[in-house]
């Protein structure tokens, strides 16, 4: 009787559920539409009857390139997950001195790209690198160039480790404390009990962060090129850059597509259908004591963390600066550069900011399996790389859409496909913090479906969709792949003025946007990520 009452009041709240308009159904349609041509184009390339043109490259060379890029992969995943658990272990469950500026100064490398990462680590080593200048000036011997495999593991682990920690801060402070005073009742020790309960409580914020960094190190462009490392992203290009024919290329962007989505359904097999949140529990867990070993020992940890991922890349940069201005180089220079990303970062963020109201109505009021493709959809472009939505992209606009080639036109809408997903959950988060009474009340006094959008719905979602497009801003900032292929000739932002100022040897020049890049993005990242990782 039970069951059927329920099914009863689900199928009554399902038919006053308001029908949502055609119109609002194309504009979701519509805002989809870039987002599937990537996906569409690439597994084509791969899986197209007939078979495919893989332009001379062998079995060995794929496999080749699949373990250079597979091995970078799983060392930066599994070192930034032991760096995010640690530092977020020890600015939350013990009582370390000055704990919540440690856990705040751990989320800034946030705005440090990788490539300005990588960018700092050149200029340091090497003939006339300020760590080789300082080392040869008490008599030790110099720096050799930073290349390799170990150069980019350090790249992509020191300036991405805050992802996890930004994930694992707010699941350890809302654990419930009960299921550990068990384990401690039972006998266990401290160790065992952060291995055998707490460990696996991580496990679906873990997953989740885990396929974030994987993601971001097979898409990486930036820093594996500028460091020499091969993995598929910088072959793509070179393949790109160094033949008319496209077609190994994209063959190439094809079979890393493929992996990437092999990825997102791993992550999704392993995180289950546990919730990534739970609620705060009714007690605080007890820090754990420390120790003056303890502390010592946690203070050099987080301290050695952050010279090397803030101090080091900011104090070589400014060096560099000072040195370029000494030589003659104006910082008025940088201007345009600063203005181009500024302004196109902002007509992203606009564009992409009101795509996503559609499809965030659509999802959050009037969901049902259609909407949930079509959600899906952005999010698989998400985890795509860059560079090979670039391509893929630049091949079609080249044979069917010629006239929006190497136009900002083209770079807005390539942005609203790799983009969208950060400003639907923000509209989706929005939307579903409020409920739709008012919207039923508009409609009952007889405003129509437009109207309550307009007066009632966006209204409630603004604050939301405005952190949303904020996010998006920040992202199109950093962004630098699908911006190097798809931008005007001489339409240089401030991260292709680092890519060719550093492929040129010309670090001053580089550094001067290297650190308007990082100034821009610091205030996004304050207000949206540093100000609210206690609340």
């Amino acid at each position: 009787m039970i069951e059927l009452a329920n099914r009863d009041a689900q199928a009554s709240s399902a038919t006053k559920r308001p029908k949502a308009p055609a119109a609002l159904w194309a504009a979701g349609v519509a805002v989809v539409l870039p987002a599937a041509i990537p996906i569409v184009h690439l597994l084509w390339v791969v899986l197209r009857p007939g078979g495919f043109y893989a332009g001379g490259f062998t079995g060995a060379r794929l496999l080749d390139l699949a373990a250079s890029t597979l091995r970078l992969t799983v060392a930066v995943t599994v070192t930034t997950l032991a760096l995010g658990v640690a530092t977020a272990w020890l600015t939350t469950r013990t009582d370390l001195r000055g704990a919540r500026t440690w856990s705040t100064v751990m989320t800034l490398p946030l705005v440090i790209p990788s490539y300005v990462g990588a960018l700092a680590m050149l200029s340091a080593s090497g003939n006339g690198g300020t760590l080789t200048r300082l080392l040869e000036a008490v008599g030790l011997p110099g720096l050799p160039p930073l290349r390799g495999f170990w150069a980019a593991w350090a790249a992509l682990s020191l300036w991405n480790f805050s992802f996890i920690h930004l994930l694992t801060v707010p699941v350890l402070r809302r654990l419930d404390p009960a299921l550990e005073d068990v384990s401690r009742g039972l006998g266990a020790g401290r160790w065992r009990t952060l291995w055998r309960v707490v460990i696996p409580q991580l496990r679906p914020a873990l997953a989740s962060g885990g396929l974030l960094v994987a993601l971001y190190v097979v898409a990486e462009f930036g820093a594996v090129s500028m460091l020499r490392y091969d993995t598929f992203t910088r072959t793509i290009y070179t393949q790109f850059a160094g033949r008319l024919d496209t077609g190994p290329a994209l063959f190439l962007a094809g079979v890393l597509t493929s992996g990437a989505l092999v990825l997102v359904v791993f992550q999704q097999m392993a995180r289950g259908r546990a919730a990534l949140h739970g609620n705060r529990p009714a007690r605080e867990v007890a820090p754990v004591h420390l120790g003056r070993a303890g502390q010592a020992a946690g203070q050099t940890f987080l301290g050695l963390l952050a010279i090397l991922s803030l101090v080091l890349p900011i104090s070589t940069m400014v060096w560099w600066m000072i040195r370029g201005i000494q030589q003659g180089n104006s910082l008025l220079g940088i201007v345009p550069h600063t203005l181009r990303s500024i302004g196109i970062s902002a007509a992203a963020a606009l564009v992409v900011g009101v795509a996503a109201i559609p499809l965030g109505v659509l999802a959050a009021r009037h969901r049902n399996s259609v909407v949930r493709v079509m959600e899906a959809v952005p999010w698989l472009t998400y985890s795509l790389p860059h560079l090979a939505v670039g391509l893929a992209f630049l091949v079609l606009t080249v044979r069917f859409a010629r006239p929006l080639y190497q136009t900002t036109t083209l770079l807005v809408v390539v942005y609203l496909a790799m983009f969208l997903p950060q400003a639907l959950a923000a509209v989706e988060s929005g939307l579903r913090r409020v409920g739709p009474q008012l919207e039923e009340v508009s409609r009952s006094l007889g405003v129509g479906p437009w109207g309550t959008l307009r007066r009632v719905t966006i209204p409630m979602m603004r604050r939301s969709a405005l952190a949303g497009a904020a996010l998006v801003f920040l992202s199109v900032m950093k962004e630098l792949p699908a911006t190097l292929l798809l931008r005007p000739t001489g339409f240089d932002t401030l991260p292709v003025r680092i890519w060719s100022a550093t492929n040129e040897v010309f670090y001053s020049q580089a550094s001067f946007a290297a650190l308007a890049l990082v100034l821009v993005s610091a205030a996004p990242v304050y207000f949206f990520v540093v100000r609210d990782i206690h609340d």
